[in-house]
């Protein structure tokens, strides 16, 4: 029997960290794109969905949290024990944990529509399972260097995170979940991306003080308590410190073919980030003048944006260079790529107010998301193409 002929095989996904983590997360993606789109859809039509949270919420709450994690899993288990010099880890030793934690997910997902307390037993599994995968994650740290702290730092606050998410379900406090929200974007998923994109990008080290500086004012702006006169000029000036650089990096690689489209798609989700700090800029300065802000456009340019292009491109380094295949984008890869951006593009312009409906956008994000987690998914379950065990 042909050994590469089942595209799941769980042996396969089991042999290492990355096809584990990787498959979980790239299925919880495509599961959730789906979801919304199908609300979306309902709504459209005029069917009415029970809502034990409100959507938008629900929609922050599963997306912000329910499905990153598992990817970043699977590539600090990969990555990290080479930065550290430690041996390579045994995706075994993670299968409970990342399946309870997934299944906690699911639990969300339907408590969202069933119940509260459904959503919060859901929450408060996941959050189990995510410390599990912390604490071991702080096992391989006996010298840790700076970057492995941080990321170790910012996985317990998604511990935090989702156990304040899962007190908000149980007392119906939204402002609580707006909190439990915020902590988890601006203390987990972002810090974890700033990290690995500056470990992994050499824009990054070039930008790393705007990059920091610009992060650090964004989620000031977004929670609040600062005058915007006194955040907007700053941020505009880390905006155009990262987004100049990444624009022309992004160009380069768009018109160097095949062998620099992934460098090139690292790049892009920069420029994402530096458009993110601008519009959260003219948001601010659109308050300080007494006018209405941008609402949440800059937070879906920073989400959909910088979260989804760099996603996309690392998981894709990663799988290509551990099955064997050249770390180059093909012309399938670099279409949903574009795509990609064609859906951000319209999330921004609805935000703005610039299109109505949500529908064509949620319609090319789940398009966009299951497609490339089957193209994934297909990497993950079969064998080294080059022969090699791993």
């Amino acid at each position: 029997m042909d050994r590469a002929a089942p595209a799941w095989r769980a042996a396969r996904l089991l042999s290492a960290p990355h096809r584990l983590g990787f498959a979980v997360g790239a299925a919880a993606m495509g599961l959730l794109a789906l979801w919304w789109l199908g609300v979306l859809l309902a709504r459209h039509l005029g069917v009415a969905l029970p809502w034990a949270v409100a959507p938008g919420l629900a929609h922050g709450l599963l997306f912000t949290l329910g499905f990153m994690p598992a990817f970043m899993a699977g590539f600090l288990f990969t990555a990290a024990p080479r930065w550290l010099g430690r041996p390579a880890l045994d995706a075994h030793v993670l299968l409970t944990a990342l399946a309870q934690w997934a299944a906690g997910w699911l639990l969300v997902l339907v408590g969202v529509h069933a119940g509260p307390w459904l959503a919060a037993l859901g929450m408060a599994t996941a959050a189990c399972g995510w410390l599990r995968l912390s604490l071991r994650f702080a096992t391989l740290l006996r010298a840790p260097g700076a970057h492995a702290r941080w990321l170790l730092l910012a996985c317990l606050v998604g511990v935090a995170a989702m156990l304040l998410a899962c007190l908000s379900l149980l007392e119906a406090d939204t402002v609580l979940l707006r909190a439990a929200l915020r902590l988890g974007l601006w203390g987990f998923i972002v810090p974890v991306f700033a990290v690995a994109s500056h470990r992994l990008l050499a824009l990054a080290g070039a930008a790393a003080l705007p990059m920091a500086g610009g992060l650090v004012l964004a989620a000031a702006a977004d929670v609040g308590g600062l005058p915007p006169w006194l955040l907007a000029p700053p941020l505009a000036a880390a905006s155009l410190a990262l987004l100049a650089p990444a624009l022309r990096a992004l160009l380069l690689g768009r018109l160097a073919g095949e062998s620099r489209r992934l460098l090139a798609m690292l790049q892009g989700g920069f420029a994402w980030l530096g458009l993110a700090m601008g519009l959260q800029a003219v948001s601010l300065a659109l308050q300080a003048a007494g006018r209405a802000g941008l609402g949440a456009t800059p937070l879906h340019a920073l989400t959909l944006g910088w979260l989804g292009c760099t996603l996309m491109a690392m998981v894709t380094r990663v799988a290509a260079g551990h099955s064997g295949r050249p770390l180059a984008i093909d012309r399938l890869g670099w279409a949903l790529y574009r795509l990609l951006q064609l859906g951000v593009l319209l999330r921004v312009a609805v935000a703005l107010g610039l299109t109505a409906g949500l529908l064509p956008a949620a319609a090319l994000w789940a398009a966009v998301a299951t497609a490339w987690a089957w193209r994934q998914g297909g990497w993950l379950g079969r064998p080294r193409v080059d022969g090699r065990p791993g």
